[in-house]
C-alpha cells in the first residue's frame, strides 16, 4: 500500500483504529479539516474521494478557492550569515537563489532517495 491516498492533487492518510475496528485518514497538507473512515481499503479510497470532491463542492458553493496540498512557494529560514554566503554565491556564479536551493534541495533527495 502507499503511503498516501492521491485523488485530485490531494493526499490522504489511512491509519486504523483498534477501538472502532475501522481505517480513517484525513486529507494532508491542507489546513481544513476534511476526514473519512471505512471498513477495509477499498471503503477508505472511496470515502477519501467522496470527501475530496465534498471539499471541492462546498468550496465552490461559498465562492472560496480550495487550498492546494502544495503551492510550489516554501518559505526556508537560514538565517542571516548563510542567506548572506548563499546571496555572495549567487552573484559571483549568476545564478538565482531560487536555483541553487531547488538544485540543492533536488541533490539532497537524490543522495537520501538513491
Amino acid at each position: 500500500m502507499n503511503e498516501y491516498l492521491t485523488y485530485k492533487g490531494y493526499f490522504g492518510s489511512v491509519q486504523y483504529s483498534d477501538e472502532d475496528r475501522v481505517l480513517h485518514g484525513a486529507v494532508q497538507f491542507i489546513s481544513a479539516l476534511v476526514s473519512y473512515e471505512g471498513t477495509d481499503l477499498h471503503a477508505v479510497e472511496s470515502a477519501f474521494r467522496e470527501a475530496v470532491d465534498d471539499y471541492l463542492d462546498l468550496c465552490q458553493e461559498q465562492g472560496e478557492r480550495p487550498e492546494e496540498s502544495f503551492t510550489g512557494d516554501l518559505t526556508v529560514r537560514v538565517g542571516t550569515d548563510l542567506h548572506r554566503e548563499v546571496a555572495r554565491y549567487c552573484v559571483e556564479n549568476g545564478l538565482s537563489l531560487d536555483a541553487v536551493i531547488r538544485d540543492s534541495l533536488q541533490a539532497q533527495l537524490a543522495r537520501t532517495l538513491g
